[in-house]
């Protein structure tokens, strides 16, 4: 048996009314408020979020299995530039110190860091999201063979140039020497070259340079805590609450530790009693 025909005249009338429906669902959605739009422009005022990044630590830009780009810094700022409802940046640099030259020149817009006192007198910084211990990488020819053995005439201790790590152990260490390396892949090159006894800085970055040098270890226990955070430049006061929220709900909803685990993020310290 043969199905009944539908006449022309039907099929427009059911194409008219679904145009129609679409229409009243499109406009059912509320413009962004005058507020929304008020923030977005203070806190991407390029129309973009612009987050610096540095490669090799899990805290800002690592690749992940397939060459996806992993980090907290990424992840929590793909997540921000949804939330504004404007297309997320990512500005890549060779060291941490570049990227806060270019947050306080205010070429980007983002980034996830160290909240360290000297900083927070140039830079807007939320209450930390996480905290990761400070240590050091050693090879196994290395004098340095345990935390005590550092701080000795002769010893040669690398940091990343402009580091926070450098300036703290600037002022800790009596002894040794330090020695700025401009990347984390010289630092790792200085370590084969017998360059630097050992490399300072946190323990996320330090296990995960370590995964590419035969026989390198990170040494047992501490000599500082970073405290992580979302810093923006000074003068986004009227947008500092709105990224305050987002990182309380980020922190709340697992979003920090998610995407601290999928960058391989090592090295957390325990939480502060």
């Amino acid at each position: 048996m043969s199905s009944p025909s539908v006449h022309p005249v039907a099929w427009r009338r059911v194409l008219l009314a679904l145009l129609a429906a679409a229409a009243l669902c499109a406009c059912s959605t509320p413009p962004p408020s005058a507020e929304v739009l008020a923030t977005r422009a203070v806190l991407a005022p390029s129309g973009k979020l612009r987050v610096g990044v540095y490669p090799g630590s899990p805290t800002s830009l690592v690749q992940a299995a397939g060459g996806a780009d992993r980090g907290v810094t990424v992840e929590l700022g793909r997540a921000l530039a949804q939330r504004l409802g404007v297309p997320y940046e990512q500005v890549e640099f060779a060291r941490v110190a570049l990227v806060l030259d270019a947050l306080k020149a205010g070429q980007v817009d983002f980034t996830v860091t160290n909240a360290s006192p000297a900083r927070a007198a140039e830079l807007r910084f939320t209450p930390p999201l996480l905290e990761l211990e400070l240590g050091y990488l050693v090879l196994p020819a290395s004098p340095v063979q345990a935390i005590g053995d550092v701080d000795r005439p002769g010893v040669r201790v690398g940091v990343s140039q402009g580091s926070s790590s450098q300036g703290t152990l600037g002022k800790q260490l009596r002894a040794a020497t330090l020695v700025p390396a401009p990347t984390l892949k010289a630092a790792a090159e200085m370590l084969l070259a017998g360059q630097v006894d050992a490399f300072a800085t946190n323990k996320g970055i330090l296990f995960e340079m370590a995964d590419g040098l035969p026989g390198a270890r990170v040494l047992d226990g501490r000599w500082g805590v970073e405290h992580l955070a979302i810093a923006l430049p000074m003068g986004r006061d009227a947008g500092f609450e709105f990224v305050r929220a987002f990182a309380d709900e980020a922190r709340r909803s697992g979003l920090v530790q998610d995407a601290a685990a999928r960058a391989g993020l090592r090295g957390v310290a325990a939480p502060s009693p």
